[in-house]
Order: C-alpha cells, then structure tokens, then sequence
C-alpha cells in the first residue's frame, strides 16, 4: 500500500519539489499552502494521489480540517514534512519591527508547532500507530546570518520542537527528525547568486547547491523504517560561509 505524506508550504520551493518527488515515487501527498492555484495545478497533474489543501498553518482549525481530509481520503498518517516558513529582511535587530518578528514567529514557529500537534495526534491513534514528522529547519538553527534576529530564533526554536516530540513520540512509535539546509537554490534563494551582506560589512556571492540534493535527504528520511531514524541531518552547499561563517 501506499504511503501518505502531508507536506507544508508545497506550492513553491523545496515544497513543490519534495511534494512532486514523493508523488513520482508512488506515495500519496497531502499538499498545503496558503494559495490554491499551485497547489490544485500539482494536485491536477497526480489525480487521486495529491490533495490540495489551501490553509493558513497558523489556524489549528483550518489545519485540523485539512488532515482530517488526508486520514479521510487514504485512511492514514504516515508522515509529515513540516517545511512552511518565512524570513524577513536582514537588518540589526533594533531595525526589524516587532511586526515582522511577530508574524515571522507564528508561521515558522507557531505554525510548525500546529501540523505537527496535528500530525501526532492522528499517528498516535492510527492502527497501526506511528509515523515520523521531519521538521525543516535551517544552518540559522545554529549559525545565525548577519541582521536575522527574526529567522534565527525561529528556526532555534524548531529544534527545541523537534528533539520535544522525539521524546514525546517514544511511547507512540512516532519518530521525528529535522534538516537543516544551507543555500538551496530557490526563489528564496536567489539572491545569493548575486550578492548578500556578510558578517564583515561586505557584499558577497555565495555557492548554492541543486534544491535535487534537499529533495533525496528529505525522502531518505521519509522512507527509513520506524525502527530507525535521522535525527538530525544538514545539507549544504559546501562552500557557503557556515563552518566559521562571521
């Protein structure tokens, strides 16, 4: 039988990517995000085997519906890709508003901790229990980047949130995991290729890798067996200013 995966912000990015990779490899995806047009366009394309599910992940009754439409569709939970997540523009931290480090907490944040409460509570009571929640979570987890108080601190916050539900998870056979992820050439991160501010004051151009090499680390993690699991797992492009970076 087929596997089901929901995947968080899967209308664009490493989203998108993981979701239409999973779906290539025969699982079932359920596929969430805030627009509907790209999520019912990749839906459309893999009928019966995606769900589009627009919602806001910060709204647990919205995200409660939408994985009650997965469990009613194809029966289970098996996992979760817990990827949605904003950044805010790099400034010291008495530039940054409390409105953008407000919003940028409750999606990355706030919202993580939402579908994976959602996520636990059907893995839980399932039959057979269990499944596994991969957090994404970001080189910014222990590294931070010049003027990203807001980022930063969220994706900090997300490890405390994941090796919490690890613990958790034990007694339920849920398995949790997170991947941190250093210059994926998205959209996001588009502008590394032509210059960001670094540590010292200066512009630089920094090395990105194929979003391909995030893509296979995310279902390597996916598909391990209950019995084993990636605690935590960073894939980055080599040469990006993070082992010593400032």
């Amino acid at each position: 039988m087929s596997k089901t995966i929901i995947i968080t912000g899967a209308g664009r990015g490493i989203g998108k990517a993981c979701a239409e990779a999973f779906l290539d490899a025969g699982w079932r995806v359920g596929l969430i995000g805030r627009s509907p047009e790209p999520l019912e366009a990749l839906a459309d394309r893999y009928a019966g085997a995606a769900l589009a599910l627009p919602c806001d992940v910060t709204d647990e009754a919205q995200v409660d519906a939408a994985f009650d439409a997965v469990v009613a569709e194809w029966g289970r939970l098996d996992a979760l890709f817990n990827n949605a997540g904003v950044s805010v523009k790099g400034a010291p931290i008495d530039e940054v508003s409390v409105e953008d480090f407000r919003q940028c907490m409750d999606i990355n944040v706030t919202g993580s901790f939402v579908c994976a409460r959602a996520a636990f509570a059907r893995m839980r009571r399932q039959d057979p229990q269990g499944g596994r929640i991969i957090n994404n979570g970001s080189v910014s987890a222990y590294v931070p980047r010049w003027g990203s108080a807001p980022y930063s601190t969220s994706k900090h916050a997300i490890t405390g949130l994941t090796r919490t539900i690890s613990l958790d998870g034990r007694a339920f056979n849920i398995a949790c995991g997170q991947i941190d992820i250093g210059n994926a050439l998205t959209d996001m991160a588009q502008a590394m290729t032509q210059g960001v501010p670094q540590a010292d004051g200066s512009i630089a151009v920094e090395p990105v890798m194929d979003v391909a090499h995030v893509v296979s680390s995310v279902m390597h993690m996916a598909e391990l067996p209950l019995e084993a699991n990636v605690q935590f797992m960073t894939v980055m492009a080599p040469g990006m200013p993070y082992i010593g970076r400032g």
